[in-house]
């Protein structure tokens, strides 16, 4: 979750399922950017890598900080989210991978778009109520 003035960059993913790939599904909603870890990763490094690759922007270890874990659940999968705040983003979202995601924008994090892709929503929520697990 990245954060600038109580704003939240949100990326709209693609509308198309085979585009917006994922196990979680949630083409066509809004969702922060995120992804599976490699191998050995810390959350950290996953959160700095991930970043960089959709959104060009790079970031260090000491603007992270875990703020969440849920565990997500549709049909067909399972992931354990973890949630990282960045309060320190040195740049402007570019589109990256226009293939998943077809634009960066910011939105007050009392006012956001809809549909949020349920995994973000889910942090988001947390953040706000200041919650780290929730089922």
């Amino acid at each position: 979750m990245i954060l600038r003035e109580n704003k939240i960059l949100l990326g709209q993913r693609h509308p198309d399922p085979e585009k917006a790939s994922s196990s979680l599904h949630g083409e066509g909603t809004w969702t922060m950017p995120g992804g599976k870890l490699h191998f050995g990763e810390t959350f950290e490094e996953g959160a700095i890598r991930e970043i960089l690759e959709e959104t060009g922007v790079q970031v260090t270890e000491s603007d992270l900080q875990v703020i969440s874990i849920a565990n997500d659940i549709v049909p067909d999968a399972q992931f354990i989210t973890i949630g990282i705040l960045c309060n320190n983003y040195p740049g402007e979202a570019q589109v990256m991978e226009p293939e998943e995601i077809t634009k960066w924008e910011w939105f007050n994090i009392d006012q956001l778009p809809t549909p949020l892709f349920f995994a973000s929503d889910k942090i988001i929520k947390n953040y706000k109520e200041k919650t780290f697990y929730k089922y």
